[in-house]
């Protein structure tokens, strides 16, 4: 973390990559941050959003919201508002509060049939356990 706090991101990235590797939530939600915003690596949001899908599985809150962000904005992929929706109300469910003004906000460009699709998958969303 001291690299990070540096500002030194190459650094950061090796120090971070083999717990990643390991399946360290935050970690791999760190190294998605940095690929993200191109720090210490080229961007490249399909790399962020494979790490922060691994944090994400695990029940990351930053992650979940992260994430949600690519899916709404079809970063990295495909934009997918049902997937946005479920990933910022699962952040919100674990206490990322800002990411229930993000789900809010998205729910304004969905039908009520869209938002009842994603709650549902949101309810029915398990973390893997590891």
């Amino acid at each position: 973390m001291d690299a990070y706090n540096r500002k030194d991101y190459a650094t950061a990235l090796r120090e971070w990559q083999a717990l990643a590797e390991q399946g360290e939530a935050d970690a791999q939600d760190f190294i998605g941050t940095l690929h993200f915003k191109g720090w210490g690596v080229a961007q490249d949001y399909t790399k962020a959003r494979q790490w922060w899908e691994e944090a994400a599985a695990q029940g990351s809150a930053s992650a979940q919201s992260d994430l949600a962000l690519l899916y709404a904005n079809g970063l990295g992929g495909s934009q997918d508002l049902l997937r946005a929706y479920m990933w910022y109300s699962l952040a919100a469910g674990n206490g990322y509060e800002i990411a229930t003004g993000y789900r809010n906000d998205l729910a304004k460009q969905m039908t009520p049939a869209q938002i009842a699709e994603a709650q549902q998958l949101a309810r029915e969303w398990k973390p893997l356990k590891k």
